[in-house]
């Protein structure tokens, strides 16, 4: 079966998605670190994905339709997920904001996109251009101006100590994304919800019990619930159906003008002043995010008969990898069920979403 397209290919949701879930999240770690002034960093990351986790679990409560559940074989890879992204990278990332200027960590934060990336082709096998590559040097040399001793405002603990505890964040979320690609295909609201009830549940234990932290206001607790709602919970949702649609480095990229909301919102919600060194790394940060929208990948590519489960729309499908048949009745709605694609030969416009992960 050959199927042949031309134009342009339009990928208007993923990236929509991915850039919603960069402003959710990026807006919200200016807001975190103010919080901290009240809270023990462990507990807040805590309550942070504890909000995220009920708020979320009580929308999938009220949908009428769902998508496909994890199963036993997503099991390993959901669980690693939520280990890496939800109870340790969210202490190292408040660990470090107690150590640096909000406008710098959320820049610095931009690392993520690196190893998430690097993370992808290595392991995942991830394809990837000069193009995108030349922009990941570019965020790479903004990180490391910022990472420059006297580039940033110290805090009690010290720059040093502070830039690696957001470095270990950005990697514990860039192993997370990858693992999440895995089970994205899954729903999303159920996926985003379980991270964070237990990712949640884990930090807010483990403080109140090993780490002897003090139960903070319950005005304090709600707008830690509410922000992790929105900024972890929400940003999570948005990222893992943009990482279907886009795969994890294309994903990445557009994320990685997540740090840039932060940084700005850190000047005009926290008055914290404009930099050289940051403005430079805004700068070159900028450049490299620029490069990975604006790349364009297209080839002739076979695609293998696949069998797998996922909400999907007949109506709007232009590459043409749902048509297949089935009692009729959905043609024109989102809706879910197993599904075969016979094997397909085609040219135009793709990123590694769910159907192009081949080989280059």
């Amino acid at each position: 079966m050959v199927w042949q397209e031309t134009g342009m290919f339009s990928l208007s949701l993923g990236p929509v998605l991915a850039l919603v879930s960069a402003a959710l999240f990026g807006a919200s770690t200016p807001f975190a670190k103010a919080l901290l002034a009240g809270v023990d960093p462990w507990l807040l990351a805590g309550i942070l994905y504890l909000g995220s986790g009920v708020g979320l679990g009580l929308l999938s409560l009220a949908r009428r339709r769902r998508g496909p559940l994890p199963d036993r074989a997503d099991l390993p890879w959901l669980g690693g997920a939520i280990l890496a992204g939800g109870v340790v990278a969210p202490v190292l990332l408040l660990l470090g904001l107690q150590g640096l200027a909000g406008s710098t960590a959320s820049l610095l934060l931009n690392a993520e996109v690196v190893l998430t990336a690097l993370i992808a082709w290595g392991l995942f096998r991830e394809n990837a251009g000069r193009r995108v590559m030349v922009g990941l040097g570019a965020i790479v040399a903004g990180a490391v101006i910022l990472s420059w001793p006297g580039a940033s405002e110290s805090g009690p603990d010290g720059t040093p100590w502070a830039v690696l505890a957001l470095l270990g964040a950005c990697l514990g979320w860039a192993i997370d994304n990858n693992l999440t690609r895995k089970v994205s295909l899954n729903d999303p609201l159920v996926l985003a919800g379980l991270k964070g009830g237990a990712a949640g549940l884990t930090n807010v234990v483990l403080a109140l019990g090993v780490g002897h932290a003090a139960l903070p206001s319950p005005s304090l607790v709600a707008a830690g619930a509410g922000l992790g709602f929105l900024g972890y919970g929400l940003s999570l949702v948005a990222f893992v159906v943009a990482l279907r649609l886009l795969g994890t480095a294309r994903t990445g990229a557009y994320f990685a003008t997540a740090p840039f909301i932060g940084a700005l919102m850190s000047v005009l919600v926290l008055g914290e002043p404009l930099s050289g060194p940051l403005l430079v790394a805004a700068g070159l940060m900028g450049w490299g995010v620029w490069l990975h929208l604006t790349e364009q990948h297209t080839h002739a590519h076979d695609h293998p008969a696949l069998t797998h489960v996922h909400t999907h729309d007949h109506a709007n499908d232009p590459d043409g990898h749902h048509r297949h048949e089935h009692p009729p009745g959905n043609e024109g709605l989102p809706h879910c069920h197993p599904h075969t694609h016979p094997a397909l030969s085609h040219r135009h416009a793709h990123v590694p979403d769910a159907h192009h992960r081949h080989a280059h």
